[in-house]
């Protein structure tokens, strides 16, 4: 795949991937970032990254297409959370809930399926961003932190073969674990409060293992499984010892933070699948 394209569209959400995204992109050549982002999540700071931003709310489907056909872009990608919760609460224009009322099935899968195959009438091909955003993954043997004992790489086998179930039942993709035994499991509530439920279950002494994984068959061009420094700082605060993430299918942010983090609460990192 040819990495400098003259110009890519961005779809941003929030936090610091759309940033990690155009940094990247622009490195490996592309020329023109054309970017739509959301009022209120994505960081502003994105503007300064990209030749033109437009700011629009969730369920502003039409603009968001208009931004893209307009400028002659014709392939784009997806960067960045949209909190479930927004995927519900968007106050949709008709474009929007005209996908909205043909889906069976209303999760962040279906709804980005969805948008995806809207953005492909009009002419505009969502795709991967994980090319440019290989450097980001990291790949088998990667570690930080401490070294991990034998209990706690039975855990991370155990929680490996768990959270690949529950997430191709599309419950969530990150479970936490202690002495083979389930604590808690991401549901609608997302990343952060499974954490802090399971390192709560894990008991005063802490020690939990959490394993990230990616969704059988998972459609990369959106949700890419990721964590950054708000991760750390959150299994900091719940006390979780491991956390594991599915090789070359996890994205690590702000890595030089999660580092210093995972250093100073003692937090082993590793990658399994």
């Amino acid at each position: 795949m040819n990495l400098a394209l003259e110009s890519i569209g961005l779809i941003a959400g929030s936090r610091t991937l759309p940033l990690e995204f155009a940094r990247l992109a622009r490195a490996a050549g592309v020329r023109r970032i054309v970017c739509t982002a959301v009022e209120g999540e994505t960081d502003p700071a994105l503007a300064a990254l990209v030749d033109d931003i437009v700011w629009l709310k969730v369920g502003q489907l039409g603009k968001m297409i208009g931004t893209f056909t307009d400028r002659g872009v014709t392939q784009c990608v997806m960067a960045g959370q949209v909190a479930p919760k927004n995927l519900f609460d968007l106050r949709p224009d008709l474009r929007a809930l005209g996908v909205l009322m043909r889906l069976k099935e209303k999760n962040a899968h279906t709804i980005f399926g969805a948008i995806a195959n809207e953005l492909k009438k009009d002419g505009v091909e969502l795709i991967d961003a994980t090319p440019w955003l290989a450097p980001l993954m990291p790949a088998t043997g990667f570690a930080l932190g401490p070294k991990l004992s034998p209990a706690q790489q039975a855990d991370v086998e155990y929680g490996f073969r768990i959270a690949k179930e529950v997430s191709r039942l599309e419950i969530g993709q990150i479970v936490v674990v202690k002495n083979g035994t389930v604590l808690a499991v991401e549901g609608f509530e997302g990343t952060d409060k499974c954490l802090a439920r399971g390192g709560e279950l894990a008991g005063k002494d802490g020690g939990a293992v959490a394993v990230k994984v990616a969704k059988c068959n998972h459609d990369m061009r959106f949700d890419i499984p990721c964590i950054g420094a708000q991760t750390f700082e959150v299994c900091a605060a719940a006390r979780i010892a491991v956390l594991a993430l599915e090789s070359g299918k996890s994205l690590l942010l702000e890595r030089d933070a999660c580092e210093a983090l995972a250093q100073k609460n003692k937090i082993a990192v590793t990658t399994i699948g």
